[in-house]
Protein backbone atom coordinates (compact mmCIF):
# COMPACT_ATOMS: atom_id res chain seq x y z
CA UNK A 1 0.00 0.00 0.00
CA UNK A 2 1.19 3.32 -0.97
CA UNK A 3 2.02 6.20 1.76
CA UNK A 4 0.67 8.78 0.11
CA UNK A 5 1.00 12.70 -0.03
CA UNK A 6 3.20 13.73 2.20
CA UNK A 7 3.27 17.54 3.18
CA UNK A 8 6.87 18.84 3.20
CA UNK A 9 6.54 22.50 2.72
CA UNK A 10 3.88 25.64 3.24
CA UNK A 11 3.16 24.93 -0.50
CA UNK A 12 2.17 21.41 0.55
CA UNK A 13 -0.06 22.94 3.39
CA UNK A 14 -1.26 25.70 0.90
CA UNK A 15 -2.36 23.75 -1.84
CA UNK A 16 -4.97 21.36 1.07
CA UNK A 17 -6.59 24.50 2.44
CA UNK A 18 -7.08 25.67 -0.50
CA UNK A 19 -8.77 22.52 -1.76
CA UNK A 20 -10.94 22.45 1.86
CA UNK A 21 -11.97 26.08 0.98
CA UNK A 22 -13.37 24.93 -2.75
CA UNK A 23 -14.98 22.49 -1.00
CA UNK A 24 -16.49 23.71 2.41
CA UNK A 25 -17.64 27.26 2.72
CA UNK A 26 -17.16 27.29 6.42
CA UNK A 27 -13.01 26.22 5.93
CA UNK A 28 -13.24 28.88 3.29
CA UNK A 29 -14.35 31.51 6.08
CA UNK A 30 -12.06 30.58 8.84
CA UNK A 31 -9.23 30.57 6.85
CA UNK A 32 -9.68 34.06 5.75
CA UNK A 33 -9.98 34.34 9.75
CA UNK A 34 -6.67 32.57 10.15
CA UNK A 35 -4.67 33.39 7.29
CA UNK A 36 -2.14 30.94 5.67
CA UNK A 37 -1.24 28.36 7.88
CA UNK A 38 1.62 26.82 9.73
CA UNK A 39 3.76 23.94 8.13
CA UNK A 40 3.99 22.37 11.32
CA UNK A 41 6.72 19.76 10.81
CA UNK A 42 9.55 18.43 12.73
CA UNK A 43 12.33 15.92 12.73
CA UNK A 44 10.66 12.66 12.83
CA UNK A 45 12.66 10.04 15.27
CA UNK A 46 12.57 9.41 19.26
CA UNK A 47 11.97 12.95 20.64
CA UNK A 48 9.58 13.59 18.20
CA UNK A 49 7.63 10.89 19.56
CA UNK A 50 8.83 11.56 23.43
CA UNK A 51 7.19 15.03 22.94
CA UNK A 52 4.05 14.38 21.71
CA UNK A 53 3.68 11.67 24.76
CA UNK A 54 4.74 14.77 26.88
CA UNK A 55 1.96 16.52 25.62
CA UNK A 56 -0.97 14.15 26.15
CA UNK A 57 -3.80 15.57 28.44
CA UNK A 58 -2.13 18.75 29.63
CA UNK A 59 -2.00 21.97 28.33
CA UNK A 60 0.38 23.85 25.92
CA UNK A 61 1.53 25.95 28.35
CA UNK A 62 2.27 22.86 30.39
CA UNK A 63 4.00 20.72 28.10
CA UNK A 64 6.08 23.62 26.59
CA UNK A 65 7.19 23.82 30.29
CA UNK A 66 8.07 20.50 30.88
CA UNK A 67 9.65 19.71 28.10
CA UNK A 68 11.68 23.08 28.97
CA UNK A 69 12.54 20.79 32.19
CA UNK A 70 13.25 17.79 30.37
CA UNK A 71 15.94 19.30 27.89
CA UNK A 72 17.48 21.09 30.79
CA UNK A 73 17.97 17.94 32.22
CA UNK A 74 19.22 16.12 29.47
CA UNK A 75 15.83 13.70 29.45
CA UNK A 76 14.90 14.17 25.91
CA UNK A 77 16.37 10.91 24.44
CA UNK A 78 16.40 7.73 25.05
CA UNK A 79 19.66 7.07 26.56
CA UNK A 80 19.03 10.19 29.03
CA UNK A 81 15.50 8.94 29.96
CA UNK A 82 16.91 4.95 30.18
CA UNK A 83 19.42 6.04 32.70
CA UNK A 84 17.08 8.18 35.02
CA UNK A 85 15.47 7.26 38.37
CA UNK A 86 11.92 7.80 39.03
CA UNK A 87 12.72 10.99 41.33
CA UNK A 88 14.77 12.53 38.20
CA UNK A 89 11.75 12.31 35.91
CA UNK A 90 9.58 13.26 38.68
CA UNK A 91 11.56 16.22 39.85
CA UNK A 92 11.53 17.47 35.66
CA UNK A 93 7.74 17.37 36.10
CA UNK A 94 6.57 13.92 34.56
CA UNK A 95 3.72 12.20 36.54
CA UNK A 96 4.25 8.51 37.80
CA UNK A 97 2.40 7.64 34.66
CA UNK A 98 4.67 9.43 32.18
CA UNK A 99 8.20 8.71 33.64
CA UNK A 100 7.10 5.08 33.07
CA UNK A 101 5.89 5.91 29.41
CA UNK A 102 9.26 7.45 28.33
CA UNK A 103 10.83 4.53 29.48
CA UNK A 104 8.84 1.47 27.99
CA UNK A 105 9.11 3.80 24.46
CA UNK A 106 12.99 4.33 25.39
CA UNK A 107 13.18 0.85 26.19
CA UNK A 108 11.29 0.01 22.71
CA UNK A 109 13.69 -0.05 20.26
CA UNK A 110 11.11 1.39 17.49
CA UNK A 111 12.75 1.43 13.49
CA UNK A 112 11.81 4.99 13.34
CA UNK A 113 13.25 5.00 9.61
CA UNK A 114 10.92 2.05 8.76
CA UNK A 115 7.98 3.98 9.76
CA UNK A 116 8.68 6.73 6.75
CA UNK A 117 7.77 3.95 4.37
CA UNK A 118 5.08 2.58 5.98
CA UNK A 119 1.26 2.76 5.10
CA UNK A 120 -0.59 5.19 7.34
CA UNK A 121 -2.26 2.35 9.45
CA UNK A 122 0.63 0.71 10.12
CA UNK A 123 2.29 3.52 11.44
CA UNK A 124 -0.42 3.48 13.82
CA UNK A 125 -0.04 -0.02 15.13
CA UNK A 126 4.04 0.00 15.52
CA UNK A 127 2.98 2.96 17.35
CA UNK A 128 0.39 2.18 19.64
CA UNK A 129 1.76 -1.13 20.78
CA UNK A 130 3.62 0.63 23.12
CA UNK A 131 2.67 1.89 26.49
CA UNK A 132 1.22 5.00 27.31
CA UNK A 133 1.10 5.72 22.85
CA UNK A 134 -2.82 6.03 22.02
CA UNK A 135 -4.21 6.75 18.41
CA UNK A 136 -3.76 10.21 19.05
CA UNK A 137 -0.32 10.22 20.17
CA UNK A 138 0.24 8.32 17.18
CA UNK A 139 -1.52 10.31 14.71
CA UNK A 140 -0.03 13.10 15.92
CA UNK A 141 3.50 11.85 14.92
CA UNK A 142 2.11 11.06 11.71
CA UNK A 143 0.89 14.18 10.50
CA UNK A 144 3.61 16.32 11.87
CA UNK A 145 6.77 14.01 11.98
CA UNK A 146 6.22 11.85 9.11
CA UNK A 147 3.66 14.77 7.38
CA UNK A 148 0.81 12.26 6.55
CA UNK A 149 -1.75 14.55 4.71
CA UNK A 150 -4.67 12.17 5.74
CA UNK A 151 -3.88 11.55 9.07
CA UNK A 152 -6.44 13.19 11.29
CA UNK A 153 -6.79 12.90 14.83
CA UNK A 154 -10.75 13.00 16.32
CA UNK A 155 -10.17 12.50 19.55
CA UNK A 156 -8.29 15.91 20.00
CA UNK A 157 -10.50 17.76 22.12
CA UNK A 158 -9.35 21.56 20.84
CA UNK A 159 -10.28 19.72 17.28
CA UNK A 160 -13.64 19.39 18.10
CA UNK A 161 -14.28 21.80 20.02
CA UNK A 162 -13.25 23.71 16.63
CA UNK A 163 -15.46 21.76 15.18
CA UNK A 164 -18.20 22.75 17.50
CA UNK A 165 -17.82 26.15 16.97
CA UNK A 166 -17.09 26.60 12.96
CA UNK A 167 -20.06 24.01 12.04
CA UNK A 168 -22.48 25.67 14.09
CA UNK A 169 -22.69 22.18 16.31
CA UNK A 170 -25.18 21.82 19.34
CA UNK A 171 -22.60 19.95 21.14
CA UNK A 172 -19.10 18.59 20.77
CA UNK A 173 -18.76 15.78 18.31
CA UNK A 174 -17.39 12.60 19.88
CA UNK A 175 -14.13 11.04 18.46
CA UNK A 176 -16.20 8.98 16.09
CA UNK A 177 -18.43 11.54 14.82
CA UNK A 178 -15.33 13.63 14.37
CA UNK A 179 -13.88 10.36 12.39
CA UNK A 180 -17.05 10.41 10.19
CA UNK A 181 -17.00 14.19 9.49
CA UNK A 182 -13.18 13.97 8.67
CA UNK A 183 -13.90 11.54 5.56
CA UNK A 184 -14.93 14.40 3.59
CA UNK A 185 -12.01 16.10 4.11
CA UNK A 186 -9.58 13.48 2.50
CA UNK A 187 -7.29 13.46 0.98
CA UNK A 188 -5.98 16.72 3.07
CA UNK A 189 -7.14 15.80 6.71
CA UNK A 190 -3.82 16.57 8.17
CA UNK A 191 -4.51 20.09 6.47
CA UNK A 192 -7.64 20.38 7.84
CA UNK A 193 -6.54 19.60 11.10
CA UNK A 194 -4.15 22.21 11.11
CA UNK A 195 -6.59 24.72 9.49
CA UNK A 196 -9.13 23.58 12.64
CA UNK A 197 -6.54 24.12 15.30
CA UNK A 198 -5.52 27.65 13.89
CA UNK A 199 -9.09 28.44 14.18
CA UNK A 200 -10.00 27.12 17.70
CA UNK A 201 -6.80 30.10 17.96
CA UNK A 202 -8.66 32.72 16.77
CA UNK A 203 -12.11 31.73 18.37
CA UNK A 204 -10.74 30.55 21.59
CA UNK A 205 -7.60 33.09 21.86
CA UNK A 206 -5.67 29.61 22.94
CA UNK A 207 -3.52 27.37 21.32
CA UNK A 208 -5.06 24.00 21.00
CA UNK A 209 -1.70 21.99 19.97
CA UNK A 210 1.77 22.25 20.99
Amino acid sequence: MAVGRIIETEGCVAEGAAWLAEREARFAAALAMTGPLPLRRERDGFQALWSAIVSQQVSVASANAIWARLAAAGLCDAAGLLGADDATLRAAGLSRQKARYGQALAAAGIDFGALRAAPDAEVVAVLTAVPGIGRWTAEIYAMFALGRADVFAPGDLALQEAARLLFGLAARPSDREMRGMAEAWSPWRAVAARLLWAYYRVAKEREGIR
